[in-house]
């Protein structure tokens, strides 16, 4: 395959526009991930250390191989939301090495009300779960949890009891289930132990109990100390719900890798080929996309930039040009990559479709690059076939079994989501650029069908249109849309996996594929019907 040219001007008023423009938005992204890392506060860090803990995050550190990489999943989940709900949902979790084995990791914030949980930490953990589920990861829980946040339990008790379902679920399915337990874990933060395959539990720190003492004394009328109730020593001497009796944290998290590394975990996927660097500077990224998402820009600039060595082997180049297939590498592991360059007309969405099965048949993952505004509308397309065509990419999209991944770049409007394997269609994992933008439609499109339908409405009852009023409610419309189609609060709702440096982006999907890869990949060639 011969190496993608470029013709990036980087001295160009629009190269040096756009990266400005992205620059801005990497500093508001570095301060909301700032604030995710910071726990409950200085306050509550603080009174944590003095404690003689270790932070969540140096937890995690210290369990990951040296100078291996953490694959953090949603860290903004929850930003800005409301009701007191700290970005990140009190909960750290992503993909690490551990011993030589990639794990999804899992920790409570435990300086943010002990570790306890809200209905965004629920929906976290339950996306955590699937990763490891999809990928076929062990599990690595580092509980200290005051368990569900009672005054929000009617958000949190039922949704909240998948999670311990789905421990007992990765032990049937042979995947292991690890927690290590640092403080005071009660209720619902004392059924991930329980439930796991290996626990370790940190003498005198660890406390694990269905009920504390205030509790026992309100439903017995018993007075029981923590260490007799729930403490490390007797779980690990009396009960037997320990393992694994730790001096202290540092030993909890030795034995932690210990563990691990004894648990004979192969990967099932193909191992990686040779890794060969692109030819062109990820930094030009910035430049390449545009802040604006109505603004077009060239897809084959980015794959440049993403694929090994600028290889790309085009599938039907001159065929349904606004969707770019083709087939590369990443980081040495074989992609099928589907990219926007435009609208999705009938030939793009066929052509995807014909694709996605020829990957599946040769057991290559997807890599999915949005910029799409949607499927072309109009009479012309209609009688056409746009929906039937559309169908068939859907069809290809939801029936393939290879591992995908998403990139949402710039927009992702309406049925071009579905047709991109947007969050809806389950790929393996999904990334957000700063600048992108997800809804039906763009709120300047909707406030003009609005225009439109009101309009109409007035002429067919014989009435004028109150024309300040419907300016407000266009305006109000618009603005509500600008607002809700943000990557921050798409991403806050958990609607990817996390917003990322497009810098960034290659190392992130061989992260993801290289996670994927735990798990057989096996591709299918049976697919509903397709409506010819």
């Amino acid at each position: 395959m011969r190496p993608l040219p470029s013709r990036v001007d980087r001295r160009s008023e629009g190269f040096e526009k756009n990266r400005a423009a992205n620059l801005a938005r990497l500093a508001a992204l570095d301060e909301a991930l700032a604030a995710s890392r910071a726990g409950g506060g200085e306050k509550y860090v603080t009174r944590h250390l003095e404690r003689g803990k270790l932070l969540p995050r140096e937890r995690i550190e210290l369990l990951l191989d040296r100078d291996s990489p953490f694959l953090e999943v949603c860290p903004l989940a929850g930003y800005k939301v409301g009701g007191g709900i700290k970005p990140g949902a009190s909960i750290i979790g992503g993909v690490g090495v551990v011993s030589g084995v990639e794990c999804l990791i899992n920790a409570t914030e435990s300086t943010i009300k002990g570790g306890a949980m809200n209905e965004y930490s629920v929906l976290k953990s339950r996306r955590l779960a699937e990763i490891a589920q999809e990928n076929r990861l062990p599990s690595i829980n580092l509980v200290e949890s005051a368990g569900a946040d009672l005054p929000n339990q009617s958000k949190i008790f039922v949704p909240g009891g998948r999670a311990f379902r789905d421990l007992t679920r990765a032990s049937k399915a042979r995947r292991p289930t690890i927690a290590l337990v640092f403080g005071s874990s009660t209720a619902g933060g004392a059924y991930i132990p329980g439930m796991s395959d290996y626990v370790v539990m940190v003498d005198q720190q660890a406390r694990v109990y269905l009920a504390g003492p205030p509790l026992v004394k309100m439903a017995t009328n018993e007075d029981a100390d923590e260490e007799s109730l729930g403490g490390a020593a007797m779980h690990s001497k009396v009960s037997g719900v320990s393992d694994y009796l730790a001096a202290d944290e540092h030993e909890a998290i030795r034995l932690g890798r210990a563990i691990v590394a004894q648990l004979n975990h192969r990967k099932q996927g193909p191992p990686p080929g040779p890794v060969e660097a692109p030819l062109y500077d990820a930094e030009d990224l910035l430049g390449i996309a545009p802040p604006d998402p109505k603004i077009p820009f060239d897809v084959m600039e980015v794959i440049a930039r993403v694929v090994d060595g600028s290889r790309f082997h085009a599938f039907k180049p001159t065929f349904g040009t606004t969707l770019v297939c083709g087939w590369a590498s990443v980081h040495g592991h074989r992609v099928g990559v589907l990219a926007n360059q435009g609208v999705l007309f009938s030939e793009s969405a066929q052509k995807g479709a014909q694709f996605i099965q020829l990957c599946n048949q040769k057991d290559i993952p997807l890599l999915f690059l949005q910029n799409i505004t949607g499927f072309m509308v109009g009479t012309a397309y209609e009688q056409g076939g746009i929906i039937k065509h559309g169908a068939k990419l859907i069809n290809a999209v939801s029936n393939s079994t290879v591992p995908a991944i998403t990139i949402m770049m710039g927009a992702s409007y309406g049925a071009g989501n579905y047709a991109m394997c947007g969050r809806a269609y389950a790929p393996r994992f999904l990334f957000s650029w700063p600048h992108h933008r997800i809804a039906v439609m763009g709120g300047e499109q909707l406030a003009g069908v609005l225009d439109i339908v009101k309009r109409g409405a007035a002429a067919r009852a014989g009435k004028d249109v109150d024309e300040m009023e419907l300016k407000m409610m266009k305006m109000m419309l618009q603005q509500q849309i600008d607002k809700e189609s943000d990557a921050f609060f798409a991403t806050a709702r958990l609607w990817d996996d996390g917003i990322i440096d497009p810098r960034d982006t290659r190392d992130v999907v061989g992260l993801a594929l290289s996670a994927a890869f735990n798990a057989p990949v096996e591709g299918t060639m049976a697919y509903g019907v397709f409506r010819h």
